[in-house]
């Protein structure tokens, strides 16, 4: 019995491995999975410099996978848009939309976040620690989340595994999970209802919301679906009804035990969903089972396991037909239900078959039609229409929805006072669903008749009703808009535009024409809106014109349109918004438009010009055509012919100034300069004003000396004064401005003269000034300006001094500028003016407003300083202390000699500086006063070297104390160097008593590397009884001056001197390495550390340092000699120096030291002592080490015993390492280290306690160097204990197995790997290695252990090995068991000899995917198996291409060996099958095959073959010939054939079935002319109905065969009556059926309260349509056609 197919069907869309995700990332914490369109998987990379990242993948195209450098605790996907949900630090929620790139939402909740998940598209719930909430992110009011309920106690201490809500949100579940006493998973839920605000605590592990409409019932049945498995691993599957409604029938509660599978000892149900589509509930537990369950009555209908690795999350799919999961391995699982084997599986069950018969409806499944078609014959037969209609309506897919069914229930006898059976009908499909087509139209004529077609306009809204044109015709004349929903739904876009124009909504036609791609003959539809409503038409016009897909209709067409009814508006109006985007194809049509508008509607046209919307219009066309209508402002826009342009301008009194003054800015600038002549010559009075404007504006283009040139040839000084006026201030131009100053002062315009000489400053001072000169002005304030301005102050005092106007003079220094006075007063001194009139004009000015320094170097250069002396001392005198008054008195001074000295030292008021320069040619020492009183450093020392005044400078230096100057004048190229230190040294500092002074000197001499003369310096201050001889500063510069420059006095200094600091001057010889100087120092002043600190580090005698030590005997300086002593390497005296100071604070330099030398007794010494004052780990560990290395292993256990700090480990390895190993051995003991002790022991070879404390260790690394030891040793038994510790490392058995083999110990390999193969812990690794242990060295035992352990093998692997060792049989095995059934196949046929097996090949190549492989085989068994090639060719046949293996076995010429094959696959109809069949047919005579195969198969060359066959020699073959021909109707040839060889019946049976007169009338003379009367009658017979009878009757009567011919007669005679009778009856009978069914039409109203026909009263049926016109489309007498 042939095996039932499944109902579901399991695909993998995707292995998340293969994606690089790692398997660490495949869990419930990081990849989640909220609907069947992402899967959202969090992952850290191994590498700890890799960053996190989160990958997006798209389960709709598994190829966009999206990886994003994201780092949250949790990630989940929107149900079905690219948007992220991502949660950190448990409390704060982002959402991203990660197309946009766009951040949607963020919020941070005040709990910690357990669980959340998307419950629909716009909400996302979150499970805190104490409550539920909702959060509309998406579209919503909602900011925040909204709480629903708390959580109750139950699920406490509950990990939170799902929540899911109904569809309304008005109930919710939340579903967690917890560790059972007994150690199972305890499933908790709390049902929360919101209507209610009640919680109901429940026991369960999954939970889902749904619906099912019940039998009878109006509305769907809300459902609460849930799964538990107790403690006890009893399971149970609950449904029950929430929120019922009395007008639905009561669901009763439904409680199922499910069968748990054994091998499901702790599984528990993971997700429970429902497949909405067909109504079934899917239950998926963890470890991969799927249940499958009826959702009205809970029956079990299917189990299954669609994974083997566990599930740990699901979910449905959009489409409502199956469940995603994914495993632990990483497969993403499609379950979905097998819809053409549902039904008959589970009929296969007697006890479901009503459960399949509800469900093949619910779903439109196939396999229950025949019980459908059954069951309503029967209902039909007993008389139960009703339910016989319900079943026909509820059918799967309908199939029983046909004409032929409505048909047949309209027949149906109607019961009185009770609807139709039909209308019954129709109420059970629109209750169910909607209608199709003629459905649809039988009711509707009912329902329209009697005027309900407001039920129509229902029906169609809910979309029940199949819109055809047949219905919109029938609504049409009832109601138009309802007739044109229904064109539109039908897509009839004739009739749908028909209805819109009669409608009026002309601006949806077009609307409509582009979504339906129906173009109408628009012109003829505009013609009509023109006429119906112009408005319309021009906004239906301008929609055509500017269609996107481009214009629908010619703008010229529409134009002429609109222009054939005088509607020149409206074509003004279209054109206006068709030709908004100024294009230059359009120029005839805005030319058009211009025109039109000009000759009747200029104030229009003048608008539109205005608005500059075109600019490809016929401008000279337009320009005349605004001329004659009086628009001259349009008329000179549009004008480009100068002379006309001259002929309108001059007439400005038409035209507006503004407009005129714009207009020029259009114009060229030589066409603009004729225009302004024109102007002017015709006349100047009237366009003077407009001309001067004009010119103003456009003075830089056109060119200002080109104005002013035009305006002095018509001679209008007025026009150039007022043009220039606005140009001037603007103007930069020197020919402007003085063409201005030139008009102003012809018009007499003083005060704009005078204000342009003031302000301007681009006109030419000379050509002004020697104007103004020419103009001879009664004032002369504009000249005195220009003078002033441009410093012709000479020329101006020449000018006025020559004309006498003293008075003007006064003014000027007076009132405009007396900052001018010096020059002034130097002008009047170079004419020789009379020194009175000098002095008077000096006194008349305010002193304060003079620039005395300017006015004496005016007097000084005419040698006439004295001149001023009255004037000065009338300055100071008026209380003005300017220093060019003090500076100008102290040079009257010293000219005079008037006492100078005392007035430089006494006033404070001069310029030093300027004083001091004016003294020096006339008296140094006046300048030197000068120079030291205003601290001119530079100048002063200048001076005084160049008259030698040395102790002077001097003293100056050492008064001033700057060490600049100091550095200055002691500077190696001071020549005068020597000098100045002579007498700083003899005169200067012996006079000083200022330290500081003194100081400053020093260090300048210091500063300038002058040693020899500083210790001169010093020696006289301090050597010599002084105020500075026991100076500390000054010594220690005596000392260090010495140590540098003259060492040989440094020990008398020593000696001599006591106020010095020891330690500055010790450390500067130390430097300079004086060390026996910086050692007397030190031991001078008992400064014993510092003096060793010498000895040792400077001096480097450390016998003298043990010297000095023994004599100061301080710990401190022991110290420091042993720091030497251990520095030198002298170990035992550097241990003696320390135990001598006590000292072991250097113990750890000490411990390296003296172990690094051997010197271990000296450094047990040195320990002990260090141990009576310090407790460090370096110095125990240290001893314990010493004992170690000199073998007093008795004084080491002491040791260890006691209290001490040691760091034992490091002992134990440095003893380990240096080879101590019964030390080390002591030291791991002390502290238990079992894994380094297991090592020691090794070495000491003590193996079976080394595999002790490895044990113990339970360390890898130990484990692997025990079993290298023991192995090494040949300790196998040992050895395979450790190894059997080792191999269940996977990382770990590739080095193990090495070794053994390195080793050559393979029997042990294979022992070993043998024993681990029953631990607890083996893994593919050990199963794969002893495959291929076994394959290297014991090949008889491989396909033993493969087909106990090839489920457990890494088969890849196990292939490599197979085949390096050439065990075919073997690899085709694992192949096979791999799914690899090509590489199974191809190993086969290469390795035929050792690995082929007829039965087994046939299983596996049936199996391949490469259908190449097929090809291959047939080749191979032509080749090698010929007579199994029948055989296998019946296992391909299903899967090869006929025709290719024919044309294979043509090409070798071997078709006889597959003749069965040929025979088998000629039911196939293929053209190369049936050739190579009929050939190898003829070939061998087989006629009565082939005639078969001719007449059973049609796909060959029938000519060809007819041809090859009428000339074989067997008379049967020809027969066939005959056959092929007949049956490809050539009735002649066929005939012809069969004549030829007297097969009189075949030729009789072609003309028969030829059907055709003229054929049967020559055959039949044929006959009659051979004489063959038995023929004849035989066509008679035969060819009955193609024979006329007057045919027959004309060759009976010539041939004499009347009595051959008298029984055909007879019987056309008799069949002719019984036709007449039977067609006199049937028309009879027709009329009186139409009478009845007219009378029984008008007798029987339509009722039927389910179709709500009956609600309402019934009005009369409107009249047919407006017009007698189908279309409701009065006829126009406009043109207007259908469209």
């Amino acid at each position: 019995m042939a095996q039932r197919p499944i109902p579901l069907q399991v695909t993998q869309p995707v292995l998340l491995t293969n994606l690089n995700i790692l398997p660490a990332s495949i869990s419930w914490q990081n990849c989640t999975l909220e609907s069947d369109s992402y899967v959202c998987v969090r992952q850290q990379s191994n590498d700890a410099n890799s960053p996190a990242e989160t990958v997006i993948l798209d389960l709709k195209n598994v190829n966009n996978v999206m990886r994003r450098p994201i780092r949250a605790d949790s990630a989940i996907m929107h149900l079905t848009e690219p948007i992220i949900a991502l949660k950190a630090q448990s409390r704060t929620l982002q959402l991203f939309n990660l197309q946009t790139k766009e951040r949607l939402q963020t919020y941070a909740h005040h709990e910690d976040i357990q669980y959340w998940r998307w419950i629909s598209q716009t909400t996302l719930a979150l499970v805190s620690s104490k409550s539920v909430y909702h959060w509309e992110v998406l579209g919503g009011s909602s900011a925040s989340p909204v709480k629903i309920f708390d959580r109750q106690e139950q699920l406490e201490n509950n990990q939170i595994i799902n929540y899911v809500c109904n569809d309304d949100e008005s109930w919710s579940c939340l579903v967690g999970i917890a560790s059972g006493p007994g150690g199972g998973i305890r499933g908790n839920m709390q049902l929360f209802s919101k209507a209610r605000n009640v919680s109901q605590p429940l026991e369960g592990h999954a939970a889902t919301f749904g619906s099912v409409r019940l039998e009878g019932a109006t509305t769907d049945t809300k459902l609460f679906c849930f799964a538990v498995r107790n403690i006890s691993g009893e399971a149970k599957l609950n449904i029950v009804e929430v929120d019922h409604n009395p007008a639905n029938p009561v669901f009763p509660k439904r409680l199922i035990n499910v069968h748990w599978p054994a091998e499901g000892n702790g599984d528990f149900p993971l997700g429970i969903h429902i497949a909405n589509k067909y109504g079934l509930i899917m239950v998926v537990t963890k470890f991969g089972f799927i249940h499958l369950h009826d959702l009205e009555t809970g029956t079990a209908l299917f189990l299954n396991r669609i994974s083997e690795e566990t599930v740990f999350t699901t979910t449905v799919d959009s489409d409502g037909t199956g469940v995603v999961v994914i495993n632990k391995r990483g497969q993403v699982l499609h379950t979905t239900i097998k819809e053409d084997a549902l039904i008959p599986y589970v009929m296969d069950n007697p006890a479901c078959r009503d459960i399949a018969y509800k469900l093949a409806s619910t779903g439109g499944l196939p396999g229950a039609d025949q019980l459908y078609q059954a069951r309503f014959e029967n209902l039909m037969q007993a008389g139960s229409f009703t339910d016989a209609a319900k079943v026909a309506a509820n059918s799967p897919r309908g199939f029983l929805r046909t004409t032929q069914t409505m048909n047949r229930l309209r027949q149906v006898p109607n019961q009185q006072g009770q609807i139709t059976v039909l209308l019954q009908y129709f109420g059970q499909l629109l209750d169910k669903g909607g209608l199709n087509k003629e459905e649809t139209l039988e009711l509707a004529r009912p329902v329209f008749a009697q005027g309900r077609k407001h039920l129509i306009e229902k029906w169609n809204k809910e979309g029940k009703l199949h819109c055809s044109e047949e219905l919109g015709d029938l609504a049409k004349p009832h109601d138009l808009n309802l007739a044109l929903a229904i064109y539109k739904d039908a897509n009839v876009p004739q009739k749908t535009v028909a209805a819109l124009a009669e409608l009026g909504h002309f601006e949806l036609i077009l609307k409509y024409c582009d979504q339906v791609g129906y173009r109408p003959d628009f012109n003829v539809l505009l013609q009509h809106i023109v006429r119906a409503n112009a408005d319309k038409a021009t906004e239906f016009a301008s929609s055509l014109a500017k269609h996107e897909g481009g214009p629908l209709i010619s703008i010229d067409r529409v134009v002429d349109i609109f222009q054939a009814q005088g509607m020149i508006q409206q074509a003004t109006a279209f054109l206006l918004d068709v030709l908004s985007n100024n294009l230059p194809e359009e120029g005839h049509l805005q030319t058009k438009l211009l025109e039109m508008n000009l000759l009747n509607a200029p104030q229009v046209a003048d608008a539109i010009l205005g608005n500059e919307m075109f600019s490809h219009y016929d401008k000279a066309r337009i320009a005349q055509l605004c001329e004659n209508a009086g628009l001259l402002t349009r008329a000179l826009e549009h004008n480009e012919d100068p002379a006309a342009i001259k002929r309108i301008i001059v007439q400005t009194d038409k035209l507006p100034e503004e407009w005129l003054i714009t207009y020029f800015g259009q114009l060229t600038v030589e066409l603009s300069l004729d225009c302004l002549d024109e102007m002017l010559k015709v006349n100047i009075r009237q366009n003077l004003q407009s001309v001067i404007r004009i010119a103003q504006k456009y003075s830089d283009l056109l060119g200002a000396n080109r104005i002013i040139d035009l305006l002095e040839k018509h001679r209008t000084a007025e026009g150039l004064y007022f043009f220039l006026g606005a140009i001037v201030n603007v103007s930069e131009d020197k020919d402007v401005h003085f063409k201005y100053i030139e008009a102003a002062t012809k018009v007499g315009q003083l005060n704009e003269v005078e204000r342009i000489c003031r302000e301007s400053n681009f006109y030419n001072p000379e050509q002004v000034k020697n104007f103004l000169k020419e103009a001879n002005l009664t004032e002369q304030l504009p000249l005195i300006i220009v003078c002033d301005r441009f410093d012709f102050i000479h020329d101006l005092v020449l000018y006025l001094y020559k004309k006498q106007q003293f008075k003007s003079i006064e003014v000027y220094v007076q009132r405009v500028n007396p900052a001018r006075t010096p020059q002034v007063i130097g002008g009047l001194l170079d004419v020789d003016c009379d020194e009175g009139i000098i002095k008077g004009l000096l006194s008349s000015v305010t002193p304060s407003s003079i620039p005395i320094d300017e006015l004496v170097a005016e007097v000084e250069s005419r040698n006439r300083l004295k001149l001023l002396l009255p004037f000065l001392e009338q300055t100071l005198a008026s209380g003005n202390e300017q220093q060019a008054v003090y500076n100008a008195l102290a040079k009257i001074y010293i000219d005079s000699n008037a006492n100078p000295e005392k007035f430089l030292k006494e006033n404070d008021q001069y310029d030093t500086l300027i004083v001091g320069k004016y003294c020096e040619k006339r008296d140094p020492n006046l300048a030197y006063i000068a120079y030291q009183k205003g601290h001119n450093d530079l100048e002063l020392i200048n001076i005084t070297n160049e008259n030698a005044m040395f102790k002077a400078q001097a003293r100056y230096l050492l008064d001033r104390a700057d060490p600049e100057i100091w550095d200055y004048v002691l500077s190696e190229n001071n020549m005068h160097r020597r000098s100045l230190v002579d007498q700083v040294t003899s005169t200067a500092v012996p006079e000083s008593q200022d330290p500081d002074r003194v100081s400053v000197a020093v260090k300048a001499f210091i500063t300038s590397d002058m040693p020899a003369e500083l210790i001169d310096l010093l020696e006289k201050i301090i050597l010599e009884p002084s105020g500075f001889s026991d100076n500390p500063s000054l010594q220690n510069l005596l000392m260090l001056t010495a140590a540098k420059s003259d060492r040989g006095r440094m020990m008398g200094y020593i000696h001599q001197l006591s106020a010095y600091t020891p330690e500055d001057i010790a450390q500067q010889c130390i430097e300079v390495g004086m060390h026996e100087e910086a050692f007397e120092i030190y031991k001078k002043h008992d400064t014993h550390v510092d003096a060793i600190d010498v000895l040792i580090d400077h001096v480097g005698s450390i016998d003298r340092a043990q010297d000095y030590a023994d004599r100061v005997d301080t710990p401190e300086v022991w110290s420091k000699v042993a720091k030497a002593q251990l520095d030198g390497l002298r170990v035992t005296d550097s241990i003696e120096s320390y135990i001598r100071a006590q000292d072991p604070s250097n113990f750890l330099e000490v411990i390296e030291i003296a172990t690094h030398a051997g010197k271990d007794d000296d450094l047990i010494k040195f320990l002990k002592m260090a141990r009576k004052v310090l407790r460090e780990v370096p110095v125990d560990t240290a001893l314990a080490f010493c004992y170690a290395r000199t073998n007093q292993l008795p004084e080491l256990e002491d040791f260890l015993r006691a209290t001490n700090v040691a760091d034992v480990e490091a002992s134990g390895d440095k003893a380990y390492e240096e080879g101590f190993h019964e030390a080390a051995k002591i030291f791991y003991s002390s502290i238990s280290n079992w894994a380094k002790l297991a090592t020691t022991l090794v070495h000491l070879e003590d193996y079976q306690a080394a595999v002790e404390c490895a044990r113990k260790a339970n360390s890898v690394k130990v484990w692997r160097q025990v079993n290298e030891a023991c192995v090494g040793k040949k300790e196998f038994r040992l050895a395979q204990i450790c190894g059997l510790n080792l191999i269940v490392h996977a990382e770990e058995l590739t080095d193990l197995v090495r070794q053994y083999e390195r080793n050559g110990y393979f029997d042990e390999l294979i022992s070993l790997l043998e024993a681990g193969l029953g631990l607890e812990r083996a893994h593919m690794g050990m199963f794969t290695s002893l495959g291929i242990a076994l394959a290297k060295y014991h090949a008889e035992r491989v396909m033993e252990h493969l087909r106990l352990f090839w489920s457990r093998i890494n088969i890849p692997k196990m292939i490599r090995a197979c085949e390096e060792s050439h065990l075919w049989p073997e690899v085709i095995f694992l192949y096979v068991h791999y799914d690899e059934w090509d590489n199974a196949a191809l190993a086969m046929m290469e390795r035929a000899s050792d690995a082929w097996e007829h039965q087994s090949f046939k299983d596996t190549v049936t199996k391949v995917t490469n259908l190449e492989i097929y090809y291959r085989a047939l080749s191979f068994y032509l080749e090698e198996q010929p007579t199994l090639l029948t055989d296998l060719l019946q296992a391909l046949t299903p899967r090869i291409d006929v025709n290719r293996v024919v044309r294979m076995f043509l090409k070798s010429d071997n078709i006889p060996l597959i003749k069965p094959f040929l025979l088998s696959v000629q039911s196939q109809n293929k053209r190369e099958v049936n050739n190579a069949l009929n050939d190898l047919l003829i070939e061998e005579e087989d006629y009565k095959t082939l005639r078969d195969s001719v007449q059973n198969n049609d796909n060959y060359d029938p000519v060809e073959l007819a041809q090859r066959l009428e000339k074989h020699d067997l008379v049967f073959f020809r027969q066939i010939a005959a056959n092929i021909y007949r049956k490809n109707k050539r009735w002649d040839k066929s005939i012809a054939l069969s004549k030829q060889d007297k097969l009189f019946k075949d030729a009789i049976e072609t003309a028969a079935m030829s059907g055709k007169p003229e054929v049967v009338e020559e055959l039949l003379r044929y006959f009659v002319d051979i004489g063959s009367r038995e023929c004849y009658v035989g066509m008679l017979y035969a060819c009955y109905d193609l024979i006329r009878p007057d045919v027959v009757l004309e060759v009976s009567w010539r041939s004499g065969l009347q009595d051959f011919t008298m029984p055909y007669m007879i019987n056309f005679l008799s069949q002719q009556a019984a036709t007449i009778e039977a067609l006199k009856k049937d028309n009879e009978e027709r009329k009186a059926r139409e009478a009845s069914q007219q009378k029984k039409d008008e007798d029987t109203p339509i009722l039927g309260s389910r179709l709500m026909l009956t609600q309402g009263p019934i009005t009369s049926a409107p009249s047919p349509g407006p017009y007698g016109q189908s279309n409701g489309i009065a006829p126009q007498p406009t043109g207007f056609r259908a469209f």
